[in-house]
């Protein structure tokens, strides 16, 4: 039986995690988070606060990946410390929400920016019935991506590799445009006056910031993919902790800059009303003028485009690994003889990104996601001290300070409770559509027998 090959180095590890994470939030959140704290200085809180919590996950997930190995990453580490059928629930929740769903709306935003250019991709232009011609072009990028990676992880890697290189340069030119440019001592002065940091972390300070933090978490969430394409990655005992090391700071690292340049060329108020909440078009727009919009649609379009490449990469190893313990369609745990890589995991996650785009409450599917990815996350992080008291000490991994999953256990189950209690109608049904899989797995054992 054809099996997943050892090709991928420590180089595309890193592109993974990094390309994984920049999509387009990065373009646009600090406009919400901005309107939700109002003050320039709680919206560097709030990306400190998030990328402490993200660089704490991918350090547990570094101890994680070096204890257990194995391919199917966050899916089999739930399995191997818990059981069978909470990891079947991660894997469901994955396939239906966590990962399609963010891959629905990224594509979405792909073609939305790409809209940008070209007017005639517009969510208003129907082809037939409620389908856009957006809609319409970001199913056909699904396809694309889904038949690039079908052909091989080496074609994949490289769509991969140029696309995260690009977005990192990108990123890093309107940075140095805005420090160079469009940095204003004034702006600077007004953002962060002395006499601005007139509040106090009080009960309702706390709130807010917990709130708030769902965007800057959203803009990094899928640190953890790497661990899902481990069987294909050399020594990952080794490369898996290293890439997600590397990798998140260099993300949170980028973020943090970035937002520092809004902050130094923009007024608050300007950032808060930016126009589509597209705060990086506004931060060219006064520096270059209108005709730079070109230049920074298709810089949020080619991350988006990066974005989803990485996401339809790795999502379709955990759905494979799944029907290979045969918890899941028997089908999808075919390898490609010629590829070497699981073509109907692929083209059946294909098929339902495109439903849930076309379908049209992407959007919705995606408030939901950050609910259900912290919950597994919490519970896959808790599941480090139940394995540390299972493996032998003489095994050499990587070990981190218990200080990291203690905080990041801490932080994480505020950022739920203030989700839970503050925005219900948006959370709760991440939560139902998570326990729908108790009797989905009862009902599939069932069957099997």
């Amino acid at each position: 039986m054809a099996k997943l090959n050892r090709t991928l180095s420590l180089q595309d590890a890193i592109s993974i995690v990094a390309g994984s994470m920049i999509g387009s939030g990065i373009f646009i959140v600090s406009a919400d988070i901005s309107r939700q704290v109002n003050n320039a200085w709680l919206v560097i809180i709030v990306w400190l606060l998030a990328g402490f919590i993200t660089f704490c996950g991918a350090l547990c997930y570094g101890e994680l990946s070096s204890s257990i190995p194995d391919e199917g990453g966050q899916y089999i580490y739930l399995k191997k410390i818990f059981s069978e059928k909470l990891a079947f629930i991660y894997g469901l929740t994955l396939f239906l929400v966590i990962q399609t769903g963010t891959l629905a709306a990224v594509n979405i935003a792909f073609a939305k920016f790409l809209g940008l250019i070209f007017p005639y991709l517009s969510s208003t232009n129907y082809i037939f019935l409620n389908i856009s011609t957006q809609q319409l072009f970001a199913v056909l990028v699904v396809i694309l991506l889904t038949f690039v990676n079908s052909r091989g992880v080496k074609q994949g890697i490289l769509v991969q590799n140029l696309f995260t290189i690009t977005k990192i340069l990108s990123i890093l030119a309107i940075i140095i445009c805005g420090i160079f440019f469009g940095a204003k001592f004034s702006t600077i002065s007004q953002n962060f006056s002395f006499s601005n940091i007139n509040f106090s972390f009080d009960y309702n300070l706390i709130r807010i910031l917990l709130v708030a933090i769902v965007g800057a978490l959203f803009s990094s969430i899928t640190w953890n993919n790497v661990t899902f394409i481990t069987s294909e990655i050399k020594k990952p005992k080794r490369n898996i902790p290293k890439a997600l090391i590397i990798g998140t700071l260099l993300v949170i690292s980028l973020y943090f800059l970035i937002n520092m340049v809004y902050l130094s060329t923009l007024p608050l108020e300007l950032i808060k009303t930016a126009n589509e909440d597209i705060v990086a078009a506004t931060l060219i727009n006064q520096i270059f003028g209108e005709k730079a919009k070109i230049f920074i649609a298709t810089i949020i379009a080619i991350s988006a485009f990066g974005c989803a490449n990485g996401m339809i990469l790795t999502g379709s190893r955990v759905y494979y690994k799944m029907a290979k313990d045969k918890i899941f369609f028997r089908k999808l745990a075919y390898i490609n003889r010629r590829t070497k890589v699981p073509e109907n995991s692929l083209w059946l996650q294909c098929l339902w990104i495109c439903i849930l785009i076309l379908w049209g409450n992407y959007s919705q599917l995606l408030d939901y996601v950050i609910y259900a990815s912290l919950i597994f996350y919490i519970i896959t992080i808790a599941g480090i001290f139940k394995l540390r008291k299972e493996i032998t000490l003489t095994r050499k991994i990587f070990r981190i300070p218990t200080f990291f999953p203690v905080a990041f256990l801490i932080l994480s189950s505020l950022v739920i409770i203030a989700l839970t209690f503050y925005k219900p109608l948006y959370t709760l049904p991440g939560l139902l559509i998570t326990l729908l899989g108790f009797p989905v797995y009862d009902l599939w054992k069932k069957n099997k027998k």
